[in-house]
């Protein structure tokens, strides 16, 4: 039985880095102080011009906020799975965080539900 290696495309996944970057708002450098690397590393992680370890990995989905999973399960789904990076959003928040977010999430959707009825 031979082992399969799972070959990552580096440069399709440096687009998936710069597009989580971008969603957030982050620049290169804000991103590289959240993840403790430096903004070179960045650069070369969303060109897709190296390899990166594990640590730095696990560093970038720390800057993002995201559970190293859910960057790769977005990544290999090519589909953004909402409700998993809602959550993502909201973990390690305080209880009164969590609280403060429902009721806002309620709101907007209760603001919504009025629009689509006019």
């Amino acid at each position: 039985m031979t082992a399969e290696v799972y070959n990552l495309d580096q440069r399709a996944f440096g687009k998936h880095l710069k597009s989580l970057r971008k969603a957030r708002g982050y620049t290169q450098e804000a991103l590289a102080k959240k993840a403790k690397l430096s903004p070179d590393t960045i650069r070369r992680l969303e060109a897709g011009s190296f390899s990166p370890s594990l640590d730095t990995l696990k560093s970038v989905a720390s800057g993002f906020n995201l559970r190293i999973s859910t960057m790769f399960a977005a990544f290999e789904e090519h589909d953004e799975e909402l409700e998993r990076e809602l959550a993502d959003l909201l973990y390690g928040r305080t209880r009164e965080e969590w609280r403060l977010a429902l009721r806002f999430v309620r709101k907007l959707l209760e603001f919504l539900d009025s629009e689509n009825e006019s």
